[in-house]
């Protein structure tokens, strides 16, 4: 049974660090598709999000991983290279996307990265 209150589940909240704007926009609209709500970083608000896409360089990705600790962070990049993959996991990145972002990759992420996060703060 569920209370008056009870507005459904909330939706994931992914942020958007630092992406070039083509990208950023190509990645929100598959994140949406997925019932995720994803906002770029700097327009935030400073609550916690379920997950953070920023590129791939180095001192970015390290920038994200600092201000967004505990938070699954997925490296995003241009073109799907695996040296580029191994470097980000390295780094401390939870994944690696690249376009053509398609709506089952993206659920696979969020469910995979942010699902798990949402179980373990529930318990």
């Amino acid at each position: 049974m569920t209370g008056a209150f009870d507005s459904g589940p909330v939706p994931r909240r992914a942020l958007l660090f630092a992406l070039d704007p083509a990208l950023a926009s190509s990645l929100e609209r598959e994140l949406t598709k997925c019932g995720c709500r994803a906002e770029l970083a700097a327009d935030a608000a400073p609550e916690p999000a379920d997950i953070v896409f920023c590129p791939s360089a180095r001192p970015v990705l390290r920038q994200a991983l600092s201000l967004y600790p505990g938070t699954p962070v997925v490296v995003v990049s241009r073109l799907p290279e695996v040296d580029g993959w191994l470097d980000a996991l390295e780094e401390g990145a939870a994944d690696y996307c690249a376009p053509p972002f398609e709506t089952i990759q993206i659920r696979w992420l969020l469910e995979t990265h942010a699902g798990s996060r949402r179980t373990m703060a529930a318990a």
